[in-house]
């Protein structure tokens, strides 16, 4: 793997809760609260770096405390973030996760009005990067004319692209490219409405018919992650189901984003579509046992 990997998409400040019983609405709960980097974008963009590819992140974050810390530890992690917008007119998006006792994600909130700072004039501006780049990563928490832009500039330069769409609030951003992706990782809420049915729970028979309809629609490869039941996948004429396999569940932020990394680096290094699919696995796996979104000690000797 010679050329980098072109992420972009929202960088975090991930903020998460899980109560020591269970969640009572309308009280204080008891529980544990910690603090992680996140960012769809950008937790790809750190196990990709982790794994020692190349990595070019574009995003944005606030000239505050919490952005001088992402900035710092992902670049730490081998990603270049010297493209990154640091405005001082904003704040660095956070994401807060209220989780269930057993780790699964109850609801979560979401500030991410600084990504309107990545505008099509931005991407367009690191239009070289396109030529240069192996791959695309693209999150749904991009402006719809920014996505535009960087599908158009993809298109042009020929290059593979893979998305995410972030949150089922934000899936209609990527219908209008649907036969332009390489490779597309929602989770199964996130599937279902792409596919405008739906969503029929944490069965995987249902997913694979749901990456069955969308892979129909053109994309190349479809994964649907299903929290800690694991992720179904649907590739030209081949199809799947991955069981999450754990000692200990902690929790799942970040899963999706770890299988996607590892998923787009065996593409990349050009193995077989199902080996693609144990890297994500196994991906899955350390992550669902880390309290941290990205797993600072995630190697490419730890995946295998």
């Amino acid at each position: 793997m010679s050329d980098p990997i072109l992420v972009i998409g929202a960088s975090l400040l991930d903020t998460k809760g899980k109560p020591l019983a269970g969640l009572e609405p309308g009280a204080s709960n008891p529980g544990v609260i910690q603090r992680t980097r996140g960012g769809t974008a950008r937790n790809v963009a750190e196990n990709l770096g982790r794994y020692g590819a190349e990595v070019i992140l574009l995003s944005a974050l606030g000239d505050d405390i919490s952005g001088q810390w992402l900035q710092r530890a992902t670049a730490e992690a081998g990603v270049d973030m010297s493209r990154v917008i640091v405005s001082p007119a904003h704040r660095t998006g956070s994401y807060i996760a209220f989780l269930e006792t057993d780790g699964t994600l109850s609801v979560a909130l979401n500030d991410t009005s600084v990504m309107e700072i990545i505008t099509p004039d931005y991407v367009q501006s690191h239009a070289d990067l396109f030529a240069e780049a192996s791959m695309l990563f693209i999150d749904g928490s991009l402006p719809e004319a920014t996505i535009k832009t960087a599908v158009e500039l993809a298109r042009a330069h020929k290059l593979p692209i893979c998305a995410d769409p972030s949150s089922v609030r934000l899936v209609h951003k990527f219908r209008p490219y649907i036969r332009d992706f390489k490779l597309i990782v929602p989770n199964e809420v996130e599937a279902s409405a792409m596919a405008n049915g739906e969503f029929a729970g944490f069965d995987p028979d249902a997913s694979l018919d749901v990456a069955r309809r969308l892979e129909r629609q053109g994309i190349e490869t479809v994964v649907i992650t299903l929290s800690d039941f694991g992720f179904v996948y649907v590739s030209h004429d081949e199809s799947g189901y991955f069981p999450a396999k754990y000692h200990t569940f902690v929790d799942s932020t970040g899963t999706g984003d770890a299988i996607t990394a590892a998923i787009m680096f065996g593409m990349l290094e050009e193995i077989p579509i199902t080996e693609c699919m144990r890297l994500g696995a196994a991906a899955a796996s350390l992550t669902l046992q880390s309290d941290e979104s990205v797993r600072t000690d995630l190697s490419l000797d730890l995946l295998y």
